[in-house]
């Protein structure tokens, strides 16, 4: 059977490996839509926390207790990023580029959304 598909191997990790990069594609998306959701409410609130009259005159720990909005929601973000959201948000991205480093030694490339491999170079003595 090998004899008949020389690159069936080949095949099979291309078709695993799109399945996988493909199979993480809903949850980054979900980790995109929380990380921006959280951005927008820390924007928001940095941007009511800044045009408050208020912030001006009373300590930096008292303006924060007077917009638990902005703090709230910025403790939330700080707490995403020590949790690892950017490797979540990116993580097809990081996988294809190591694939597409190791890929290149034997004449074959990747996306982010698939794999796709040419034939290997034949070797010439």
């Amino acid at each position: 059977n090998h004899a008949l598909c020389p690159f069936s191997d080949l095949k099979a990790f291309e078709r695993r490996l799109t399945e996988y990069i493909a199979c993480l594609q809903p949850a980054t998306g979900r980790w995109r839509m929380i990380l921006i959701v959280v951005s927008v409410c820390t924007a928001t609130g940095a941007w009511n926390w800044l045009i408050d009259p208020e912030t001006q005159k009373v300590s930096f720990f008292t303006s924060l207790w007077n917009h638990p909005f902005f703090t709230i929601s910025c403790i939330t973000l700080i707490g995403l990023f020590f949790a690892g959201i950017h490797k979540r948000v990116v993580a097809p991205s990081i996988i294809a580029a190591r694939c597409r480093t190791v890929l290149a030694e034997y004449n074959m490339s990747c996306d982010d959304v698939s794999v796709s491999s040419s034939l290997p170079k034949p070797f010439i003595k």
